[in-house]
């Protein structure tokens, strides 16, 4: 078996959206920390802090927050396991791959034939690459191995 997600996969899903949500938040409260009299936070201050949350969210559900945690290459199928969840997808039961490398974390979304336990579509981090806005050979292979699959 061959990993074909990214190991950084678990950074993007659980530490960032913790630095990301939590430095802004000891910052507008740390004055707050210092004792009664010491600061007020204004009001709109406050509601830009939300606005702010809100937006963050909303992006980050759209990007981070539905990534599988390992996608791993077996033969003629795809393992995928979330969590303490895992299915096995045929490379045949994938109709259609959609490869993201210019976002970041660069993704690939499986749309597939049969839902699965994950649904209908399956996205995963692609494996990072050292040089920036080029494809990842791994999942060009695994675009390949996909069209091979399908043919009668």
């Amino acid at each position: 078996m061959r990993r074909i997600s990214s190991r950084a996969t678990f950074f993007y899903k659980r530490v960032f959206p913790m630095a990301f949500f939590g430095i802004p938040l000891f910052v507008a409260l740390a004055p707050l920390l210092k004792g009664p009299g010491s600061g007020q936070l204004p009001l709109s201050f406050l509601g830009m802090l939300a606005l702010f949350f809100v937006f963050a969210y909303v992006v980050m559900r759209m990007l981070v927050f539905d990534l599988v945690d390992e996608v791993w290459e077996d033969g003629d199928a795809l393992i995928v396991r979330n969590g303490a969840s895992k299915a096995r997808i045929a490379l045949a039961d994938i109709k259609n791959v959609n490869y993201s490398p210019l976002v970041s974390p660069p993704r690939v979304t499986l749309s597939l034939r049969r839902s699965s336990i994950f649904g209908p579509k399956v996205t995963f981090c692609a494996p990072l690459r050292f040089i920036p806005f080029t494809t990842s050979p791994l999942i060009d292979e695994l675009i390949d191995r996909i069209d091979a699959a399908r043919e009668p």
